[in-house]
């Protein structure tokens, strides 16, 4: 097999994650390939122009894109092997990834794979979906913040979330009117800093209500809004009309988990998370030895919590690979427990915490019964 075929250690994206697990892992000597479908590598870090929150530690004042820089750069000073444009299509039993890039079919086999495929947005469906005219709040974030092209002029976003939150500012940054932001539930879902910044702007945030059509010709020119009550019944007596000509749609995120289960990785379903991800343990093994998780793959949380996530899955990869020895790996991995228990305080956080604590309990029964079962 050609030398170019294997590699010790194989990450899939890179976003955040991947690119924390990639540095990680290379600072340790192991012989890395990061894959990534995109022609760059950074993910959702270069959409994100604001400043993130938290600790010094975890970027707290530094743009998105600015960490993205830095963590590109970083990579470039490295020994990893960076294929992008390159797909992922399939996973062997003898932990041979299928690449496709260039038109061409190519086998890479690793000895132990860090999947951080990231996320995709979860659709809403109503009448008029279909519009041009109706995006999620990720492709609206690409055009605005990657390539200057602002996708409407008067907005209706759909979702209070962080992502929906976020992105309502900068369209409003970049030229648009946001008319409102409408949400489901009784409550704000994102943090109240997001929230406290478009409502000084003026845009008023319109809880316990929804979207029930788009309307237009050839593209969106109005979407109808209206109440709902607790058990989500339509009060059609509220029912507004707004001349909008983008409905952005930004009603959360679910783990991007199909290569996951192509490499037979246990799943399990943790709602506040995202759905369906690969149960693992606290050094973010999975189900299958050879392959470790990270970054919204393994639920869904902010960016700095995804780069604490793919630090501990390069360096556990490293330290099951002989590259590093178990006091070192457990002072580095104590170290980002750390962080990450920082990263999860709070009422979001403490939410977070305990759901990852559930993957941990769920993880240790699944392994406790197939043990078990080839005892008998």
């Amino acid at each position: 097999m050609r030398p170019e075929t294997e590699t010790e250690l194989a990450v899939v994206g890179a976003g955040p994650a991947g690119l924390c697990a990639a540095i990680e892992a290379a600072r340790r000597g192991v012989r890395t390939t990061l894959v990534d479908e995109n022609p760059r590598p950074g993910g959702q870090l270069f959409k994100q122009i604001h400043k993130f929150f938290g600790s010094h530690r975890h970027g707290a004042g530094v743009r998105g894109f600015r960490i993205g820089e830095e963590l590109l750069a970083e990579i470039e000073r490295s020994d990893v092997r960076v294929l992008l444009d390159t797909v992922v299509f399939g996973f062997h039993d003898d932990n041979t990834l299928g690449l496709y890039r260039g038109g061409t079919v190519l086998p890479l086999r690793a000895r132990r794979t860090v999947l951080a495929t990231g996320a995709l947005e979860k659709p809403l469906t109503f009448r008029g979906w279909t519009l041009p005219g109706v995006m999620g709040a990720g492709a609206v974030q690409t055009m605005i913040n990657l390539h200057g092209v602002l996708p409407g002029a008067r907005v209706l976003m759909v979702g209070s979330g962080n992502v929906g939150l976020i992105v309502a500012y900068q369209l409003i940054q970049a030229g648009a009117t946001v008319v409102a932001v409408v949400e489901a539930l009784p409550a704000v879902s994102g943090w109240h800093v997001h929230a406290a910044k478009i409502r000084r702007l003026g845009v008023p945030v319109l809880l316990s209500h929804t979207v029930l059509e788009a309307r237009g010709g050839d593209s969106v020119e109005q979407a109808v809004i209206a109440p709902i009550d607790g058990r989500c019944r339509i009060d059609g007596r509220g029912e507004r009309r707004l001349d909008v000509d983008l409905v952005c749609i930004a009603v959360g995120l679910r783990p991007l988990s199909e290569l996951a289960e192509l490499a037979r990785c246990r799943l399990g379903f943790v709602a506040p998370l995202g759905g369906f991800l690969p149960l693992h343990d606290e050094t973010m093994k999975s189900s299958r030895p050879e392959v470790y998780v990270a970054g919204d793959l393994a639920g869904i949380e902010e960016a700095s919590t995804a780069m604490e996530e793919g630090k501990l899955a390069g360096l556990s990869a490293a330290r099951s690979l002989g590259k590093l020895s178990r006091r070192e790996y457990a002072r580095l991995a104590e170290e980002i427990m750390d962080n990450l228990a920082e990263l999860r305080l709070g009422s979001f956080g403490e939410e977070r915490r305990r759901c990852k604590d559930e993957i941990l309990l769920r993880y240790r029964s699944l392994n406790a019964a197939e043990a078990s079962a080839g005892g008998r």
